[in-house]
């Protein structure tokens, strides 16, 4: 069974947030397109509290409850199933989907009998990489959907260096076209 998961597609990521990713909306549509696709449809979102050593590191972004820990608005939220909250703690830095302090995404992809999952979101070199690399590590053969990802790039190339080691380690990389 194959499953689709969206990466912290949040409004504090896409442009006009708080720690936007260049041209991070882009993935909206083609993940939109994606959904149909798929009939297990799951989503993380950093849920971080007020404080958190996370924004030591970080602007403050993707506060629980608030506008920018919303869904970007294009998303087609009533297609995911289920949300993991990942951030939650004052200590607390959630890069991975697996992470999810509401839930355990592993237990619930092997209760839905997902044993192929296609990642999508934000941000290639950070949210979706730890995802990706921590799905692998749990057995899932793992897919990076390329065009339904971006990166914030702090360094040039953080991105692609992202995909790379993502790939070495045992992940697919392929295109929405292709699915």
């Amino acid at each position: 069974m194959r499953g689709l998961l969206l990466v912290d597609v949040q409004n504090d990521f896409c442009p006009g947030g708080a720690l936007a990713v260049p041209e991070g909306d882009k993935v909206v549509p083609v993940i939109n397109d994606l959904m149909s696709k798929f009939s297990v449809v799951v989503a993380s979102k950093d849920w971080h509290p007020h404080r958190t050593v996370h924004f030591q590191k970080w602007p403050v972004h993707c506060v629980h409850n608030s506008k920018g820990a919303e869904f970007h608005p294009g998303i087609a939220s009533a297609s995911i199933q289920q949300v993991f909250l990942k951030g939650t703690g004052d200590k607390d830095d959630g890069y991975s989907a697996y992470e999810a302090t509401n839930l355990d995404l592993e237990r619930y992809l092997k209760d839905q009998k997902v044993d192929e999952l296609y990642v999508t979101g934000l941000a290639t070199d950070y949210c979706v990489r730890a995802s990706v690399l921590d799905s692998i590590k749990r057995g899932f053969k793992t897919y990076v959907v390329t065009d339904a990802v971006a990166a914030v790039d702090l360094k040039p190339g953080d991105g692609k260096k992202a995909l790379d080691e993502m790939q070495r380690a045992g992940a697919v990389l392929v295109e929405s076209k292709d699915l």
